[in-house]
Parts: structure tokens; C-alpha cells; sequence
């Protein structure tokens, strides 16, 4: 709870730089040219700084699936906030232990979409769908989730912050006339 209300203002300010992004050449975050993206950073520097944080999600991955707590401690925030699709949530401590002692394993992690919103000095948004495969003991789950996650420059580092994601339902077969 006490992430959560620490989060709330930073979901605030978001929320304030997303309609003023919108407003900068009307074409809104996903229009033409991105504007949101724009409109905090010049062109190179935001590409630069996406570029930095999509190689501390690789690495975010491959720790995840090595269950490496050297790895682990040194890409996840201090203040991680992990909720799963599932309604769980963990803090970096239980999310560690969980794939240390390999209670949690992830096989799997393909992203079908993946796109970064720098949202504010030191803050990148990430959304979008992946395809996890993972197994929790003697269960085995394949999971097409969206999701949001947030990273954090902490003292010159990007660091993976929170986590929210939702489960998509199952693509239903197409009626046969």
C-alpha cells in the first residue's frame, strides 16, 4: 500500500504530461511522429535513452530467467513493486527469493509488442503484450499478458521499478456457418 501511494503521484504527473503531450501537434501518443515522445526529449536523446532502457530489460529478462541474485539485486529497484497477473504481488526480497530458490521459473519471455514512453526526467514507461511460459512448482503456465512496467534511473542506472500486467483471454474460434 504505501508503494502504491508513493506511485500516485508519479501516475499523476504522467497523466499531466500525457495530455500536454497530446496536445503538441494534435497528433496524441500514438500518432504520427510519436508527439508524447517528443515532447519531453529531442529526437536523439530519447532515442538514446530508449536504447538504454531496452538493453536493462534485456538484461532484466535474462536475470529473470537465470534466476542470477547478483543480476537480480542490480537491476531491480530497491522499491520494486512486481503485481502478477495472477493478483499476487511481490517486493524485490519475495520476487528474488522466488527465482533464486527456483520456485518460480521463466522459461519463456516473448514480447509481442514492447514500446517505451519516456514520461518524465528519469522515469520510462513500458507497455505492451508478451508471451510468458513459466512454471511454479509442478505447474506449468503459458500466459499472454499486457502489461505496464515502469524503470527508474537510480544513481545513473535504469532500474526496473513496478510491474502490473492482465492476462488476455483466449482467442475464440471463429464460428462456422
Amino acid at each position: 500500500m504505501k508503494t502504491l501511494l508513493r506511485l500516485l503521484p508519479l501516475f499523476a504527473l504522467i497523466s499531466t504530461v500525457l495530455r500536454g503531450a497530446e496536445s503538441v501537434g494534435g497528433a496524441g501518443p500514438h500518432g504520427p511522429g510519436n508527439s508524447a515522445r517528443h515532447a519531453l526529449l529531442a529526437p536523439a536523446v530519447s532515442d538514446q535513452l530508449i536504447a538504454a532502457v531496452k538493453a536493462a530489460d534485456e538484461e532484466r529478462v535474462a536475470a529473470t530467467r537465470s534466476g542470477d541474485r547478483a543480476r537480480l539485486e542490480a537491476i531491480l529497484s530497491d522499491e520494486l513493486r512486481y503485481a502478477h497477473s495472477s493478483g499476487h504481488a511481490d517486493t524485490k526480497a519475495s520476487y528474488i527469493k522466488s527465482l533464486t530458490t527456483r520456485s518460480s521459473v521463466y522459461e519463456s519471455y516473448d514480447y509481442l509488442e514492447r514500446t517505451f514512453l519516456p514520461a518524465a526526467p528519469g522515469i520510462v514507461l513500458m507497455t505492451g503484450r508478451v508471451l510468458v511460459r513459466s512454471r511454479n512448482g509442478e505447474q506449468k503456465s503459458e500466459l499472454d499478458l499486457n502489461f505496464l512496467a515502469v524503470w527508474r534511473e537510480e544513481n545513473g542506472r535504469w532500474r526496473f521499478l513496478a510491474w502490473q500486467s492482465c492476462k488476455n483471454a483466449p482467442v475464440e474460434p471463429a464460428a462456422k456457418n
